[in-house]
């Protein structure tokens, strides 16, 4: 009998030989099967190794120094911010998705029974009253939105009040700036994209902002809104901008941001 089949024969002898649900049994097969392809407990372990690794440089924390069992600070409702801001933005990214099958980013003018309406406006008009709930859609997108604004800027004062950003925390400070950041930006380009008047002045001014620009004002403008006036172009570049370049961009700095704190921990009030 060859190593391959004799560790094969070991595994299923051993799965058979547990009184398992079938559940499990089938979860335990899938792993063992995968394992073998793809080394996944090999690379699970790489990882943990250096996870350790890499909390062995940080400090200790203080519920670690003074060996507290009291860990209540865990459940205090601004140290959930964080994750609210998560939630919230997976929650925005999927109603988003969901919009971007019945939204067009047109400015010419609508079919729908509205005067001086464009494409854009006539197919969020048709999502909120054609669609099956496609109110409800539309205004889970939008309250996910600000409620994801609302709590990343909370989470940006507790974490500066508490000290947070400090040494050996002050890379991912950056990081959370810059999701800050990109997070106004995501707000700004899906308040253009219904082509109403308020996005249309929303866009004016955004004109007018980067024309204000010492220098690079005309080239930031152009690369942004398409041109000194809005039009077609600018509204391409806000959708394009909106729905295939920042959530690739927030999506990594995000993930990024959880990983540094999983590797260093919460850095709890001292």
């Amino acid at each position: 009998m060859s190593l391959k089949k004799q560790d094969d024969y070991d595994h299923n002898a051993w799965i058979k030989s547990k009184d398992l649900s079938p559940v499990e049994t089938v979860f335990l097969t899938t792993l063992v099967w995968l394992d073998k392809r793809l080394r996944i407990v090999d690379y699970l372990e790489l990882l943990e190794t250096l996870y350790y690794r890499s909390n062995m440089q940080m400090p200790k924390s203080h519920t670690e120094q003074y060996d507290l069992d009291n860990k209540f600070w865990y459940w205090y409702p601004l140290y959930t911010l964080g994750s609210f801001s998560t939630i919230a933005y997976v929650v925005a990214a999927v109603s988003g998705a969901l919009l971007g099958f019945y939204y067009s980013p047109s400015t010419a003018a609508g079919a729908c029974n509205i005067s001086n309406a464009s494409v854009a406006y006539c197919s969020v008009a048709g999502i909120m009253r054609d669609l099956q709930f496609g109110f409800m859609l539309r205004s889970i997108h939008r309250w996910s939105a600000q409620v994801m604004v609302a709590a990343v800027f909370l989470h940006m004062l507790r974490v500066y009040f508490t000290g947070a950003y400090k040494e050996p925390r002050e890379l991912n400070w950056l990081i959370g700036i810059v999701l800050i950041s990109l997070t106004m930006v995501f707000g700004y380009t899906g308040y253009l994209l219904p082509w109403d008047q308020l996005a249309f002045w929303a866009g004016q001014i955004g004109v007018e902002m980067s024309l204000s620009i010492p220098l690079a004002g005309e080239w930031v403008a152009q690369l942004l809104f398409g041109g000194f006036t809005l039009s077609q172009a600018t509204l391409q570049r806000m959708y394009i901008i909106h729905v295939f370049l920042l959530p690739f961009v927030v999506t990594t700095l995000i993930a990024i941001h959880i990983g540094i704190v999983w590797v260093q921990g919460i850095a709890e009030p001292h």
